[in-house]
């Protein structure tokens, strides 16, 4: 049956969240914002008889770049075509652009399918934060004056620049944070923690060191101690996995990072935390 699909609003972009919520996918209170920002006509949903039964996302960062997620279709309406409808609608919006994912282990097979092809694994590791919040006066808040340089190295793990994105994902507010590590006038670390359904997130997480990506990650936690905090790694990043077992996080979620289009061969060494949004 062809549904009535139609590019989604901000105000259907919360709906979507609702969903996504629903279905365990714990999204941040306030993530919806900057990924709005970044590409506006990136979402799509079907309607059905009472609104929308189904979405998409297709997050454009540039004309080379993007990355495609919150494909969920409502659970009384699974098993109708909606769904592919949408992925059609999605992928067409792509053109030649490298597109992401990251898709639940299950579905990795229909992904191929559709031209997509394994990267490697991103596993959320999560538990009861307690640490001690490191000195330092090159820990830093980061502050507007920051963007420039934070824009910049942020580029060096995302395989497009994210300004419009940054500079709403690292505006400070209720639950979230963002901290920088300056080592002569340079950044060489910096993450997000920010709140979410149930606990906190950190993510981003970049760093060129192992001390400076756990510098980093104990003064974002220390900040919500005696809470659940997750963190999304790439599984070859083996550093990344030595910092969640150091402070007893456990894995808790995987999926399947997958591209269409040559693999963009990010450092995934320096990468401790992606970026999510609910996407896979």
């Amino acid at each position: 049956m062809q549904q009535q699909i139609r590019r989604a609003s901000r105000a259907d972009l919360d709906v979507m969240i609702e969903w996504a919520a629903e279905e365990g996918w714990n999204p941040g209170l306030g993530d919806a914002g900057p990924f709005w920002a970044a590409d506006p006509e990136g979402y799509w949903v079907a309607d059905g008889e009472e609104g929308p039964v189904a979405a998409i996302s297709l997050v454009r960062y540039n004309e080379n770049y993007g990355f495609l997620g919150f494909y969920i279709t409502r659970p009384d309406h699974r098993g109708r075509g909606i769904g592919q409808q949408l992925w059609q609608q999605a992928i067409s919006a792509a053109d030649r652009r490298i597109v992401g994912l990251d898709g639940v282990v299950a579905q990795q097979e229909n992904y191929g399918r559709s031209g997509f092809a394994y990267a490697h694994a991103n596993i959320r590791y999560g538990g009861i934060i307690d640490v001690v919040e490191p000195p330092g006066a090159d820990l830093l808040e980061v502050a507007p004056v920051h963007m420039p340089l934070l824009v910049d190295y942020d580029r060096r793990f995302v395989p497009a620049r994210r300004e419009v994105f940054l500079r709403e994902w690292l505006k400070s507010s209720d639950g979230r944070r963002s901290v920088l590590l300056l080592r002569d006038g340079a950044v060489a670390a910096y993450g997000t923690i920010r709140a979410c359904r149930n606990g906190f997130k950190i993510g981003p997480l970049f760093s060129d060191t192992e001390t400076g990506a756990d510098l980093v990650f104990r003064k974002l936690a220390a900040g919500v101690n005696g809470s659940d905090v997750y963190l999304d790694i790439p599984e070859p990043n083996a550093s990344a996995k030595a910092l969640c077992d150091r402070y007893n996080l456990k894995p808790v979620f995987e999926t399947a990072r997958m591209y269409r289009g040559p693999d963009p061969g990010l450092p995934l060494a320096r990468i401790y935390g992606i970026t999510t949004f609910e996407l896979g």
